[in-house]
């Protein structure tokens, strides 16, 4: 872990989305340095589903030893983020950093991303950004240190991360966007920069969209703080920078990354927007209920098999199945193979002990997954994921994406065998 240099002691940080995840970790790591943290967020009252709130992250704020002054923001009101503003120039004489963290999501292709949720992505993500930053900026300008930190993706033009998910891309490019154009404007008085982590980081909502397991393919919040810390402590002149939290942590020595892993040795998902991993990209899990629907390519199934590669591959399935898998899953997944052996199959986790077979289900499919029979006994046997799969257009997915995710918890009991 990076060490604290007291660095930040006195400083001012405004944050928003600060009641949880990434952007409280970033606000506990400034607190270490008895820095004065605005929570800027929008969580006033327990979610069970989602725990924290801006007076819990106050609390752990003033205990880790810094001052908070929790403030009830939803960045798409104007007047929440002046209000906020204001009371922290009123109480703590300025703004040092501000970090925009606040962020929706929702991984729909076109025809399936509702006008209101392109909406609230594009007043968010976008405007939200701006908004608080314009307001931050008059502030920022009179500090020392003035640094403004987006949580935003490299702007990468490769198709690939706009088919999928389209208006998400949009809506976080704007981010990005801000980026370029504000270190430009402000250079030599404010430094301006986007961070984004290498791999899937573990939060609250990923572990309530992708089930139990889940986390053991992640990263800890921690080092996204730790790289947050390390923008900090540079002069207003590190600007325009489009920075990666592993990179930048080696930069400033840091050679043991398992301690970073929720699993250390444990295979990690690559996040979105990067090209490093072409074959081995992941979706994001969402905050929001998004149901990502993708035009089906269907083949006409041929004669029924009897023998091969897909025929075993459900032959081992079913032999693991029991009323534990079953209850735990509870969904009927449809497969639309093409290629040998291929044709359509289903699995279904909703009836009493599990069943498995050649073509279409009894029951309507809550998932309809197509891809070749290579690619669908490579998923089974764990030599690819599913999420990589699914974003590096291997795998196709109509339907509930939270039960498509869910049953890579299954194909991960499967691989043994496999």
């Amino acid at each position: 872990m990076l060490p604290n240099t007291g660095r930040l002691a006195g400083c001012t940080v405004f944050i928003t989305g600060a009641s949880r995840g990434i952007g409280k970790a970033i606000a506990l790591k400034a607190a270490k340095d008895g820095a004065n943290i605005v929570i800027a967020a929008k969580t006033t009252h327990v979610n069970p589903k989602l725990p924290g709130t801006i007076f819990t992250a106050a609390e752990e704020i003033e205990a880790a030893g810094g001052k908070a002054l929790p403030c009830t923001v939803d960045v798409r009101d104007e007047q929440q983020i002046s209000n906020a503003v204001e009371k922290a120039v009123e109480r703590f004489g300025g703004i040092d950093i501000l970090v925009n963290n606040a962020s929706a999501i929702s991984l729909t292709n076109t025809l399936e991303t509702p006008t209101k949720r392109m909406d609230l992505m594009m007043n968010v993500n976008t405007r939200g950004t701006f908004l608080t930053s314009k307001a931050c900026i008059p502030y920022l300008k009179k500090s020392k240190i003035a640094h403004i930190l987006n949580l935003s993706p490299p702007l990468n033009l490769n198709p690939l991360w706009f088919k999928q998910h389209c208006a998400y891309t949009i809506a976080k490019y704007g981010m990005s966007m801000c980026v370029l154009g504000m270190a430009e404007e402000f250079k030599g008085e404010i430094a301006v920069n986007a961070l984004w982590p290498k791999t899937a980081i573990h939060t609250a909502a990923m572990d309530m969209l992708g089930g139990s397991g889940i986390e053991s393919q992640c990263r800890k919040v921690d080092i996204i703080a730790d790289a947050a810390y390390s923008i900090f402590k540079k002069p207003k002149s590190f600007t325009g920078n489009f920075i990666i939290d592993e990179n930048i942590l080696r930069e400033e020595g840091i050679k043991d990354f398992d301690i970073y892993a929720i699993k250390p040795g444990h295979p990690l998902l690559p996040d979105f927007f990067l090209d490093e991993y072409p074959d081995t990209i992941t979706k994001k899990m969402e905050s929001h209920d998004a149901v990502p629907e993708l035009k089906e390519e269907k083949s006409q199934p041929p004669p029924k098999p009897c023998s091969g590669a897909v025929a075993e591959t459900f032959r081992i399935v079913k032999d693991s199945l029991n009323d534990d898998v079953v209850k735990a899953t509870q969904a009927i997944y449809q497969f639309e193979l093409s290629g040998e052996d291929g044709g359509t199959w289903f699995l279904d986790l909703k009836s009493k002990g599990g069943n498995v077979g050649y073509g279409e289900p009894s029951d309507q499919a809550d998932v309809v997954m197509s891809m070749s029979t290579d690619d669908f006994v490579k998923m089974f046997s764990g030599k690819l994921k599913p999420t990589m799969a699914f974003m590096s257009g291997k795998l196709k997915i109509k339907g509930n994406m939270t039960l498509a995710i869910r049953l890579e918890k299954l194909m991960n009991q499967m691989n043994a065998k496999l």
